[in-house]
């Protein structure tokens, strides 16, 4: 097991409602903390980080205003290659599979360093790569709900059946995880995505291929004071959404999904989230969804072509992509996260993370290292983990 990365973690964060707020503990001598505190908070909180101890732990408090963060899915699973000649090993290798599983971290903000999650209430045993697949990874869903957090939706495990029968929550603001209900129909390879607080859950096959589970749609409200528990919703017209992991891109109060990744010939759908009825997907957006996609808060939705290294945004009025940067870290994106005026993509087969500045002219972009010598399979954007966690 490699050891836990560097950590520059504030001491006594969680300790700064008291100390802040302490007489004898200006934050600006001469002003009081309270007015201190709508100073500050208009300041990058980077350039807070660095000045002195007390600025340090006054970012970390919940004085100041909520600062999002990158959060990873690292594969622990190791890619399992038989070996006829030692039988054993293969057999310590398949037992080793088993306990492996993917790990979690969220990239400090300010300190730019990786932090790992708490661990779980369970153990993850998701399937990621396996010898008789090779051309194929093994998704492994999840989601980054507004207002909640990360949702550990769907996936595989080592015996080619869905690994959940109920998702998981972490809440970054308390680093607690929670178990939702258990979705009517456990399944993988299907379409996720969520909308105004809800997760969605769309297609896929369960233990085996059925057509009304291809089919199907689910829906989870989060919001809290309600009861959690899964609802149908309109079928989809038919099972060709169930070949692959599909990313639901929430795009103006509508779910816009292809069944196929990549450049090769694909179906679209849209599914308007208000009125629960499928609709057929502009021609436009449909040709050039060439590679992963997602959109930020809703209104902006990008995709990034696979084998050019080009970033894209939709314009929904002329029914066309527009280009917005090449780059060669761009090429080989496999996942896409986009909020707060960035767009995270996954490349490399895992090994690079490449992070895009769009409300720059021109846009930039610039790479960031994983937190360890593992796959990363997704990326999200949510608020940062509270010192507590």
């Amino acid at each position: 097991m490699e050891s836990k990365p560097k950590e520059k973690k504030p001491k006594n964060a969680d300790q700064d409602s008291s100390s802040d707020t302490d007489d004898h503990d200006h934050l600006l001598q001469g002003l009081p903390n309270h007015l201190t505190h709508l100073c500050l908070s208009r300041t990058n909180p980077s350039n807070l980080y660095s000045v002195c101890r007390s600025w340090r732990r006054l970012i970390y408090s919940p004085h100041f205003p909520p600062v999002f963060s990158l959060y990873a899915i690292l594969s622990s699973t190791p890619s399992l290659l038989p070996d006829h000649d030692h039988d054993h090993d293969h057999h310590e290798n398949q037992h080793d599979h088993q306990q492996n599983s993917i790990e979690l971290y969220s990239l400090d903000p300010f300190s730019n360093s990786w932090k790992p999650l708490p661990p779980p209430p369970l153990p993850l045993h998701f399937l990621h790569n396996h010898p008789s697949f090779l051309s194929r990874k093994f998704p492994i869903q999840s989601l980054a709900v507004s207002r909640h957090g990360l949702v550990l939706i769907a996936g595989t495990d080592h015996r080619l059946l869905p690994a959940l029968s109920a998702p998981l929550v972490f809440l970054p603001t308390t680093g607690q995880w929670l178990r939702g209900p258990p979705v009517l129909e456990p399944r993988r390879w299907c379409a996720v995505g969520s909308a105004g607080g809800s997760v969605y859950v769309a297609s896929g096959i369960g233990c085996r291929y059925k057509g009304d589970v291809a089919r199907s749609m689910e829906k989870w409200d989060m919001e809290e004071g309600k009861v959690w528990k899964w609802e149908k919703k309109a079928s989809i017209r038919d099972g060709r959404f169930s070949r692959e992991a599909i990313e639901m891109v929430t795009y103006k109060g509508k779910f816009c999904m292809v069944n196929v990744k990549g450049h090769a010939a694909k179906d679209g759908a849209v599914y308007d989230v208000e009125r629960d009825v499928w609709e057929e997907m502009p021609a436009g957006m449909v040709a050039g969804w060439n590679g992963p996609a997602a959109a930020t808060e809703e209104e902006e939705m990008y995709v990034v072509d696979e084998s050019k290294g080009v970033l894209s945004k939709y314009n929904g009025g002329e029914d066309r992509w527009e280009k917005v940067v090449e780059a060669a870290e761009l090429k080989g994106a496999e996942q896409i996260a986009a909020g707060r005026g960035r767009v995270c993509a996954v490349c490399e087969n895992g090994r690079r993370i490449a992070v895009v500045d769009v409300t720059a002219a021109p846009a930039t972009v610039r790479r960031v290292e994983p937190p360890r010598a593992l796959p990363v399979v997704a990326v999200h954007i949510l608020p940062r983990m509270s010192n507590i966690c």
